[in-house]
């Protein structure tokens, strides 16, 4: 054969040949999610998969990402957050790909869909932007059995609240979830929270809780909370530990030291955090408990009838000093008032002088009372020291996570964790601060949360495992949300794969929707 047929058929051959892989990053800086340090390495991707780590000098593929002594991760997992109605609103979920997280669990503080294998099956139907997984709640199961009742179940509430748990494991949650500080969960106790546990135990899983307290009785809080897996036979996951009485401040170094003896003893019990002293909830918690129950007419009764106002009244300026440590409502700021958006951005103290009422804890409480009765504003209240932020945060059994819900894009003042929460760590605390090593924080954010929660082939840059990936800039990364502008993304997370297929491109969202969901096996 003439030499230029043979060039030309060779050639040919070579043109019509598959590329080895679907991606192919190079020279990546692999920090691989286990806390090891890093090392420079070629990662190829084919079927969704990481096909490849090492030296790959002449692999070819559909594309390749040149990482430049960049970071490549595992990507973040959030084992807390609340998206269970937004997400089908945004089912992209940009806020959390653009911040690395390609992994979330949701169902936390007791809050969950109480038929999981048809929610898992619209989200199915409509795509989703990262992957999730939902824990089953309490509150929820408590709500659809017995609504906000302040009572113990009758022996039949019960078992049907014990089959709504059984059957949300069995269509694939990764466990079961308490809210025990909230409207209906707070009105249990501890041997209905461990019979439901127990319903959950033959399936496997975690009992992940949003405690009783976590103030002036967070120590009989976490007992409870260890009782529970212990009881249950459960792995614990107590999530978004802190301090927020600030008379108890520096109290993390006993409460810490309780999770550790909890593990001496043969329990697994890790903690998760965000990385802010501020926290997010509705104006609910500074109301008394037994006022909440009973359905919204009945607490719209209470907080109209001259007699039991003065009662409730009472109750919240004792419980602002034993539960907050506080004077006032300085420390809350409204961030979501649908009702009434000239609220958002003001502190409840503020609102009550545009009232014209006196600068005094009395009249605070009845603005509050009466924004009570119009609806049910979410506040962002600050709360916890940095001090106790950052002894949690070095502790070797805490994941990173951001309570983070969804909420479109430019609408109110909330939280700035729901956009920033990875970055923030990366930025403030490795980069800038030094607290956490970018190895740690990183497994922090990946296998640590893998294993807490049985995402066994996530959460780690490792042959075989899925393709779920984030390359950054360690020095370019960081969090823009403010709490006065929290809609801002965050920036220096360039690429984001989620099960192959790369969902944020060169730093810019894209429309695709790759994500799965991951049903405990």
């Amino acid at each position: 054969m003439p030499l230029i047929l043979l060039c030309l058929w060779v050639f040919s051959i070579l043109a019509g040949r598959a590329a080895d892989y679907d991606v192919l990053i190079r020279g990546a800086r692999v920090v691989d999610g286990t806390g090891n340090p890093w090392y420079k390495a070629d990662v190829a991707i084919k079927g969704g998969r990481i096909a490849h780590v090492g030296a790959l000098p002449s692999a070819t593929a559909d594309r390749i990402i040149e990482a430049v002594g960049r970071v490549l991760a595992p990507g973040f997992i959030d084992v807390h957050t609340h998206i269970e109605r937004a997400i089908f609103i945004d089912p992209r979920a940009d806020a959390f790909l653009r911040n690395g997280v390609t992994t979330v669990v949701t169902g936390n503080c007791g809050n969950s869909a109480t038929n999981l294998d048809d929610w898992f099956a619209r989200l199915e139907r409509g795509g989703i932007g990262p992957n999730i997984a939902s824990l089953i709640g309490h509150n929820s199961v408590r709500a659809a059995v017995m609504g906000s009742a302040n009572r113990p179940p009758a022996g039949a509430e019960l078992e049907k609240m014990k089959a709504l748990v059984a059957q949300g494991m069995k269509d694939g949650a990764v466990g079961f979830a308490t809210g025990l500080w909230y409207v209906p969960g707070t009105y249990s106790q501890t041997s209905e929270v461990v019979a439901l546990a127990k319903a959950a135990t033959p399936y496997g899983g975690v009992y992940a809780t949003h405690m009783r307290d976590e103030g002036v009785a967070i120590e009989d809080a976490i007992r409870e909370a260890i009782t529970v897996g212990r009881e249950a036979r459960l792995p614990v996951q107590i999530s978004h530990f802190k301090i927020i009485d600030r008379r108890h401040w520096g109290k993390s170094a006993k409460t810490l030291k309780m999770i550790e003896d909890a593990r001496r003893e043969g329990l697994d019990v890790v903690v998760d955090q965000y990385p802010y002293t501020a926290a997010s909830a509705t104006i609910d918690i500074f109301f008394p408990r037994d006022a909440l129950a009973d359905g919204p007419s009945a607490v719209t009764e209470r907080l109209t009838t001259p007699a039991s106002r003065r009662r409730i009244a009472a109750q919240m300026s004792a419980d602002l000093t034993l539960r907050q440590g506080q004077a006032g409502y300085s420390f809350a700021v409204i961030a979501d008032s649908p009702e009434d958006r000239s609220l958002e951005g003001k502190t409840i103290s503020e609102i009550n002088l545009a009232k014209g009422r006196k600068k005094t804890l009395a009249d605070e409480i009845e603005t509050l009372m009466d924004m009570r009765t119009k609806g049910r504003p979410v506040i962002v209240y600050h709360v916890m020291s940095d001090e106790d932020v950052d002894r949690i945060m070095r502790h070797p059994l805490t994941t990173v996570a951001s309570d983070a819900g969804m909420v479109p894009f430019g609408e109110a003042i909330p939280h700035p964790r729901n956009y920033g929460t990875n970055a923030r760590v990366l930025s403030r605390y490795v980069r800038e601060r030094g607290i956490l090593t970018l190895e740690d924080a990183i497994r922090k954010m990946t296998s640590l949360p893998a294993r807490t929660f049985g995402f066994h082939d996530r959460g780690q840059i490792r042959e075989g495992f899925a393709a779920d990936l984030v390359l950054f800039d360690p020095a370019q990364v960081q969090d823009r949300a403010e709490f006065s502008k929290p809609h801002q993304y965050s920036a220096g997370f360039d690429f984001v794969m989620v099960n192959g297929a790369v969902v944020v491109d060169d730093g810019k969202s894209n429309t695709l929707r790759q994500g799965r969901i991951l049903r405990r096996k």
